[in-house]
């Protein structure tokens, strides 16, 4: 019995929906299973959380749309977009001296080795699956010990590697740091998982808003200007218990 008509949708007569031959890829690399680390790290929320100051739902949006605000925008997010550009001309000089940038804007020891932490991890999963010169340029500088693997500029450089476009590379970089200090909050505060969907969906805006802002931005407008996020990530490391490194 022949169950297909005319106008079913079969698997040969369905177009492909997205023919970007990085969209899979890009899924992938922000699933929670990729191991980037970003599950160790709060990059000073766990301060926040101790003092009582992040208790619920609320707390924990408020929290997150002033590090996507004030602290991704005016810093990583601006680092992600020059990064791509430098690596779309693919001056290496320009990526090297970039580095230095991000290692010496991040005041807080633990939120220097965090990034760098899981820039170092992103590099070691990512380089085996492409045999491009420039991912092998900072691998090799990364075994050399040369730079120090910060997150923000591997990211830039890979998604330009892949062919993603910049802006949603901005974007998926400001998603996926905001899932995973989501996540993790759900963890420590602690929260119910619907609490941590629910804080995520509606910080989508704040992301797509901010990604057109970083786009407008440059090297002269980085400005590390969340001052209370900075002392909260230099505080941390004397909590007297600690879930994240960071």
């Amino acid at each position: 019995m022949n169950n297909q008509s005319g106008g079913s949708k079969s698997p040969s007569n369905i177009r492909d929906i997205n023919t970007n031959p990085w969209f899979l890829h890009l899924i992938q690399i922000h699933d929670s299973a990729f191991p980037t680390g970003s599950f160790a790290h709060s990059f000073g929320m766990e301060t926040y959380i101790q003092e009582d100051l992040i208790r619920n739902e609320d707390d924990l949006r408020e929290f997150c749309e002033m590090y996507v605000r004030h602290n991704l925008a005016s810093t990583d997010a601006i680092l992600v977009k020059e990064a791509y550009e430098l690596a779309g001309k693919f001056d290496k000089q320009g990526l090297i001296h970039l580095e230095k940038i991000c290692h010496a804007i991040k005041l807080s020891p633990e939120t220097r080795k965090g990034s760098a932490m899981m820039g170092r991890q992103f590099l070691h999963m990512v380089y085996p699956l492409h045999e491009e010169e420039l991912l092998k340029f900072w691998y090799e500088q990364l075994k050399s010990k040369k730079i120090k693997g910060h997150y923000p500029v591997i990211y830039g450089i890979y998604t330009a590697t892949l062919g993603v476009d910049l802006k949603m590379a901005v974007e998926t970089f400001l998603y996926s740091s905001i899932t995973a200090l989501v996540q993790n909050a759900v963890r420590a505060v602690p929260l119910g998982q619907m609490s941590g969907v629910k804080t995520t969906f509606s910080l989508l805006p704040v992301i797509q808003e901010t990604a057109r802002r970083v786009m407008t931005l440059d090297l002269d407008d980085l400005d590390n200007n969340s001052i209370g996020l900075e002392i909260a990530s230099m505080k941390h490391e004397f909590l007297h218990s600690r879930l994240f490194i960071s």
